[in-house]
């Protein structure tokens, strides 16, 4: 976890998993870098919201694999948040209580499943598709964090990679000019450079 710069209540706070996804930033917003991961995420966000000011909103920023067609070079913004690896239905039948279920966050936007597993098998990317239209491993732990705390959250994602076969590769070979997209919709959306 690192926090570069200071959380002020009359901010947003940019959160991102990995410096490379934040390397084209220069912004005076705060950005906090998570590391990779629901538990990375969560432990990060929750550490920087119980330690002092709240920030306006947590805007989450990175970099997705698409499930469907067409969805490639551009910003997507998350309506919808869910987690892919948790057996929500095992849960709630152990428990008699709903756990887990999806968030929404957003009253447009796209689908976005989140899970520890990095999406590279066929298999797993088809099951995804029937449920979601983009994947990563931090969004949900995120909008949970901020939702839990009365904090507003959005969740904004450039496309990486085709989840499924070659995506880590990939997603090495595009992450540099995600984060200038992804640095540009923060000029453009939040009025930073």
């Amino acid at each position: 976890m690192q926090l570069i710069g200071t959380v002020a209540p009359h901010r947003p706070l940019l959160v991102l998993a990995v410096p490379e996804e934040a390397a084209h930033l220069g912004t005076d917003l705060p950005v906090l870098l998570t590391g990779i991961g629901k538990v990375n995420a969560a432990a990060a966000l929750a550490t920087v919201l119980a330690s002092g000011p709240r920030p306006t909103e947590v805007v989450n920023l990175g970099t997705a694999g698409a499930l469907r067609a067409g969805l490639d070079g551009k910003i997507h913004q998350v309506a919808t948040v869910l987690e892919h690896d948790l057996d929500t239905s095992v849960l709630a039948a152990l428990t008699g209580r709903s756990q887990g279920g999806p968030l929404t966050v957003a009253e447009a936007g796209l689908t976005l499943a989140t899970g520890d597993l990095f999406v590279s098998e066929p298999g797993a990317r088809a099951r995804l598709a029937e449920l979601a239209d983009l994947v990563d491993m931090e969004g949900y732990a995120l909008a949970s964090v901020a939702q839990r705390v009365g904090v507003p959250v959005r969740l904004v994602k450039y496309v990486s990679d085709q989840a499924g076969e070659g995506a880590d590769r990939a997603w090495r070979d595009s992450v540099d000019d995600c984060a200038r997209h992804l640095a540009a919709w923060v000029h453009a959306e939040l009025g930073e450079r």
